[in-house]
């Protein structure tokens, strides 16, 4: 008899349950891009993330939990901030640090005694995770690509890159958000300070401004300030920074926080969008990135046109780059996002990912990181 859908996809959750619980790796899919997940109770699977992603030891993982797992079985308390956003936006793409309770997930914290917590939206990683330990268990789940490149997508992204590296590979469809989550800490509101966004994503600042009650300019750490500075003016930053007693020394570390990350292996360069169309002809081996059309014909290059809105390109972003990666190109042009802070995530991803190309654009674009 020929397995009906609903049969099929029982029997894969069991499976990757079973797999997760004998210390296998398996891609799961997730609203935000597809994870690299093991038993995050289990340091010695965990350390196999570390190793197949090539990810330094100190760089924390977050933990996944489903929907109805009690974050304090990870965290010591829970402040009134997490839990207003727990209510408000889990599961979603927003991740929560808070103090990790003694012994819990310690392969997870890359040395710190914070702990980052997610309840991911998509409806397989929910599904395995109800399974998974009775659905009190917790999954370890860094992006399923080599660390420090971009992001997978699609289960395709995760097959090509990790091949037999991992055990298995749920195929949840193309991630509906295609950025990863934001990132709120929350563990210094247990001893009376601020939420800090230390990683904008795919939770807009604006959301959490509005359920916490703050001006969303309150929200943004020092670190992550400084790390748009290019984008969004120094004088502004420094604005915002002014009288902050949250000082970057006392954030913890949190996932995607490098100057250079998410970066294809083709050096990438932001630039206005009138200067991309002005040297578009001339142009031999470039791929572009922009919201408008293509201004003229260009045999050898590659004009993607994405869409106009933060959402739509922020879902599009790590498919069209990894696109442009593979067509053997001199540089990769993308237009320099708007600076409304809806872009924020989009415009964190971009910075970090031309951070590395300091070599100089062949086409005549900029050079080095954080030059417009």
């Amino acid at each position: 008899m020929v397995a009906s859908g609903t049969e099929i996809y029982t029997s894969e959750i069991a499976r990757a349950a079973r797999l997760l619980d004998v210390g296998e790796l398996i891609g799961l899919p997730t609203e935000t891009v597809y994870g690299l997940a093991a038993d995050a109770d289990n340091a010695d699977a965990v350390r196999k993330i570390f190793a197949v992603k090539g990810r330094p030891a100190n760089h924390p993982v977050i933990v996944h939990l489903h929907s109805n797992a009690d974050p304090q079985r990870w965290a010591v308390g829970l402040p009134d901030a997490a839990r207003r956003l727990i209510d408000a936006f889990w599961p979603g793409p927003l991740t929560l640090v808070l103090r990790r309770r003694s012994g819990m997930a310690e392969a997870c914290a890359g040395g710190q005694d914070t702990i980052a917590l997610r309840s991911p939206a998509h409806p397989m990683a929910q599904a395995v995770l109800s399974v998974f330990r009775n659905g009190q268990g917790g999954l370890a789940a860094p992006s399923a690509n080599r660390f420090g490149r971009i992001s997978p997508t699609t289960a395709a992204h995760v097959r090509v890159e990790l091949g037999s590296a991992v055990a298995m590979v749920l195929d949840g469809g193309a991630c509906t958000v295609g950025i990863e989550s934001t990132i709120v800490d929350c563990s210094q509101a247990q001893s009376g300070g601020a939420p800090r966004i230390l990683r904008p994503g795919g939770l807009p600042a604006g959301a959490i401004a509005t359920i916490l009650g703050c001006d969303p300019d309150l929200l943004v750490s020092p670190r992550s300030a400084q790390a748009e500075a290019p984008s969004r003016g120094e004088q502004a930053v420094e604005s915002r920074i002014a009288g902050q007693t949250h000082s970057p020394d006392s954030s913890p570390r949190v996932p995607g926080a490098l100057a250079a990350h998410y970066a294809p292996a083709t050096p990438l360069f932001l630039r206005p969008a009138p200067e991309i169309a002005a040297s578009w002809s001339a142009t031999h081996h470039v791929g572009v990135i922009a919201t408008g059309r293509q201004p003229a014909i260009n045999a050898s290059g590659i004009w993607l046109t994405l869409p106009s809105d933060a959402a739509g390109f922020a879902h599009e972003l790590y498919g069209t780059l990894r696109e442009l990666d593979m067509r053997n190109l001199d540089a990769i042009w993308v237009e320099i996002p708007p600076p409304d802070p809806a872009w924020d995530g989009v415009r964190d991803r971009l910075q970090r990912a031309s951070h590395g190309s300091r070599v100089q654009d062949p086409q005549g674009g900029v050079s080095g990181p954080h030059t417009y």
